[in-house]
């Protein structure tokens, strides 16, 4: 019984905690964060969105030791904000108003990673964190070409209570960067590895907060 409710709890936990990540992804301060800056911003995006995902997938998949765990959180991310986008809709916003990021492809990479090394931890790391550095731009700009036209979206329907300097700005192609997915790759292949150690260690510490 006592085996049952740890793991009962534990993936609660991770149900809890994989809702507030989603939170902190489709609401900064009091608007849509997404359609409004993923073509804006694509590399920006890129980065928060890997970084973020890395650190609590390979939290809880070291926490519970199983292969698919960071699947399983990517999910309920995915889920929860399709309920996001399916009450904006409900309150009278397009269909597209909401982008839904893709999170799952890349953290199922992790999970293989996780898998093929017989639960290396350090690879799971270094490889699964590049590889959904690498991954997430890709599958996040073939998921914003089915967009209609996010940013319609975005100077249509503005957010009442957007501060000035977050207003959405017409993208500068080529004055900043001339391919957003290939920067998005690459800076968030690196950044990822030391988010994906963050997470390991966190998931250390919080075994020795349950042992104390």
């Amino acid at each position: 019984l006592m085996v049952w409710l740890r793991r009962t709890t534990h993936y609660l936990f991770i149900v809890v905690v994989a809702v507030n990540s989603t939170l902190l992804t489709i609401n900064a301060g009091d608007y849509i964060f997404y359609t409004d800056w993923a073509w804006t911003s694509f590399v920006v995006f890129s980065i928060s969105q890997s970084t973020m995902l890395v650190v609590g997938a390979i939290y809880y998949m070291l926490f519970t030791g199983v292969p698919g765990t960071a699947t399983y959180y990517a999910t309920i991310m995915t889920i929860y904000t399709w309920v996001a986008k399916g009450a904006w809709f409900a309150l009278g916003y397009p269909y597209d108003f909401i982008a839904v990021p893709v999170w799952i492809p890349s953290a199922m990479l992790l999970d293989l990673t996780y898998w093929a090394t017989r639960r290396n931890k350090h690879a799971a790391i270094i490889i699964g964190g590049t590889l959904v550095g690498l991954s997430l731009p890709i599958f996040n700009m073939i998921n914003l070409l089915l967009v209609r036209d996010p940013l319609e979206m975005a100077f249509k329907y503005p957010r009442p209570t957007l501060p000035p300097y977050m207003t959405p700005i017409e993208p500068q192609v080529g004055k900043f960067y001339n391919s957003p997915v290939a920067l998005g790759s690459g800076a968030g292949a690196v950044l990822s590895v030391p988010k994906a150690a963050l997470g390991a260690k966190l998931n250390t510490w919080t075994y020795r907060w349950m042992a104390a």
